[in-house]
């Protein structure tokens, strides 16, 4: 039975509306996400069948749209970016009850302001946390982004960006793809060449940490 075809009280967007969002189950929602379903598939069975693909709704949430894109007949670009824009809203949203303004003052503010923008995250992506002398964050931005297997920490990129944004201290984080916050040797040499850099130019390096879903971990530098 298509969605179409049931009473209006048993739509997902119809119970939504009226009995909240938690009443739907997790195929439901996507489903809304989704809009609609292919050939011989409504919305609510495309949206199991995707979860299902992923095999969860946690896997589901870190794929790419171009992975949603090839993972099933009937999931198109347009479809597939309103998953994942949906995703990554969620995932900015986390944090919001901090306020605007966050302050950094060690490893664990800092793993908290760039926890949004790296869990969940099949590739590399490296964010860098201005600051002011207090701590007060003015600018967190994303730097560079790539695959597993390739460095993506340039030191004079951070550092132009920390000094464009007016800014006096910085943390620096990325994540790992596969999920690991073990720190590599190549992490380790990247934040020793940023703690000397940003000492040459008269910045305050906060540290640098690698970040995963559940945990983060300070990256030691000599």
């Amino acid at each position: 039975m298509r969605i179409a075809d049931l009473p209006a009280v048993d739509r997902p967007r119809e119970r939504l509306l009226s009995r909240g969002p938690e009443a739907l189950s997790d195929r439901e929602l996507l489903a809304l996400l989704l809009g609609s379903g292919s050939e011989g598939c409504d919305a609510v069975e495309l949206a199991g069948q995707l979860i299902a693909r992923h095999g969860s709704l946690h896997e589901l949430s870190r794929a790419d749209a171009h992975e949603l894109v090839a993972a099933l007949p009937g999931i198109g670009p347009a479809k597939a970016a309103r998953v994942a824009a949906a995703f990554q809203l969620g995932r900015r949203a986390a944090p919001a009850d901090r306020g605007s303004r966050q302050r950094v003052r060690g490893s664990t503010d800092l793993a908290a302001v760039v926890a949004p923008l790296l869990a969940g995250l099949r590739h590399e992506r490296v964010v860098v946390v201005v600051c002011d002398n207090a701590g007060m964050v003015l600018r967190t931005a994303v730097l560079t982004e790539g695959a597993a297997d390739r460095s993506l920490l340039p030191v004079r990129d951070v550092l132009t960006l920390v000094l464009a944004a007016s800014g006096t201290a910085f943390g620096v984080a990325h994540n790992h793809p596969t999920g690991r916050v073990e720190p590599s040797e190549p992490d380790r040499l990247a934040t020793a060449r940023l703690a000397a850099g940003a000492k040459a130019v008269g910045l305050r390096f906060l540290d640098h940490v690698v970040v995963a879903d559940q945990e983060w971990r300070r990256v030691e530098h000599g």
